[in-house]
């Protein structure tokens, strides 16, 4: 387990005290266990035992080098959604053969980086990208490989700002437009030579998937267009069926990503499609349980009935609880946590800056952990109300392999001086 304790109560990550941690790293900083990632990633992998597959890491949930490292080194591949995700993956020594591209507006120099790349697949989007995508392979004398990201009017029982999959959606190619899709393929395709290689049919219906249901759901939508196109001739490489598997933050159960490779596997078989690569893009599933952002205690208040534990430690740092009502568990470092709850917020001037009560106990901490902070938190971190990134602290070995500091609150008023 990443984030444990001692018998005495300390807090640990990747076995390392986050308390010495803090020491060297001061706060707010983020702690990953870089062994615990690679862990879950060959643990997928895995999964599908002896199935062509390809697990397609979502860069965008954590872009630091040696995460995206350690996930190619244990067999993952990626999804990208920029071009800069793309240089990250490819940098890292991600083969190109296990990314993807997604994104509904792709610019031109990210659509000729995917292509000149050679990555496994540009996701389209709409019916419109199609014409961008050939003019661009036109532009590069190549020919680009393509998958329709179908849009499959699936409605999953989460926050209305992690749900892909319906129809009032930007993402995806709706199953009824599919016909104008293959016919504007058609039309790039009739030059003396093929602009465009349609290779896959993917899908993604969000995020916080706790169960394989909404999932197989969608991916039946996949293998009936796969099915139906590979009985016109088209030559599919792979079925992306997308992902966004859940963890656990505390507050209920949630299937394993196993799960639902398990459960893929078993819809491919059934469906006469298991020739054809599978990719899976489980998400926060490989980085979320991995990290910790680590806050000081700045001071206490007391008003009627109500206490606030404030922190230094803000939502420009992880702005999960404000934009998607998200419940991150919050523990003293040095201790474990009491029965005593408090209301935990940070120095940003908002009142979203709230992340809930928690039970700490009697007396305030001198730090807190906030856990399962490894997806979507530093990536997703600004510099609001003048207040620099957080730094980020790399665990793997039970010690610290690397320390990436914040560049300082100088750093940041330097920088806005010259702007």
């Amino acid at each position: 387990m990443s984030f444990n304790r001692t018998p005495d109560g300390r807090a640990l990550m990747g076995g390392v005290p986050l308390a010495e941690i803090i020491a060297v790293s001061g706060t707010p900083a983020y702690v990953y266990d870089v062994d615990g990632i690679a862990r879950a990633t060959a643990d997928l992998v895995h999964a599908f035992k002896n199935a062509p597959r390809v697990v397609a890491y979502a860069v965008k949930a954590n872009t630091a080098g040696t995460i995206v490292r350690a996930v190619s080194g244990a067999g993952g591949g990626a999804d990208v959604v920029s071009g800069g995700e793309l240089q990250v993956a490819l940098g890292s020594g991600m083969p190109p053969e296990r990314i993807v591209m997604s994104g509904v507006a792709k610019q031109n120099w990210e659509i000729d980086l995917g292509i000149s790349s050679s990555i496994r697949a540009i996701q389209i989007e709409s019916v419109e990208e199609i014409g961008r995508v050939a003019a661009r392979a036109r532009a590069l004398s190549q020919c680009a490989k393509i998958s329709i990201r179908l849009n499959p009017s699936v409605q999953i029982d989460s926050h209305a700002h992690i749900a892909t999959g319906h129809d009032e959606a930007k993402f995806g190619v709706l199953r009824s437009d599919l016909p104008a899709a293959l016919a504007a393929i058609a039309v790039a395709n009739s030059g003396a030579e093929p602009t465009l290689s349609l290779v896959g049919i993917s899908t993604h219906v969000g995020s916080m998937l706790t169960t394989p249901g909404p999932y197989l759901e969608s991916a039946r939508v996949v293998t009936s267009v796969a099915r139906e196109l590979r009985a016109k001739g088209t030559r599919l490489d792979f079925v992306d069926f997308g992902g966004g598997f859940a963890i656990d933050y505390g507050d209920g159960r949630v299937d394993p990503p196993s799960a639902f490779a398990e459960a893929a596997l078993d819809l491919l078989e059934r469906e006469g499609l298991s020739d054809l690569t599978l990719i899976v893009e489980p998400g926060r599933a490989l980085v979320a349980p991995f990290g910790v952002l680590l806050a000081k205690v700045l001071q206490t208040k007391q008003s009627g009935e109500r206490r606030w534990l404030m922190i230094d430690a803000g939502m420009n740092d992880l702005i999960r609880p404000a934009l998607y009502a998200a419940r991150h568990r919050i523990e003293p470092i040095e201790r474990e946590p009491g029965e005593s709850v408090w209301q935990v917020v940070g120095p940003v001037c908002e009142s979203a800056d709230d992340f809930g009560l928690h039970a700490i106990g009697d007396e305030p901490p001198s730090a807190v952990a906030i856990r399962d902070a490894g997806a979507y938190g530093f990536t997703m971190a600004s510099e609001y109300n003048g207040r620099a990134l957080p730094a980020e602290v790399f665990v793997s070995g039970g010690r610290i392999q690397k320390i990436a500091p914040t560049l300082g609150s100088e750093a940041w008023v330097a920088a806005r001086l010259r702007a």
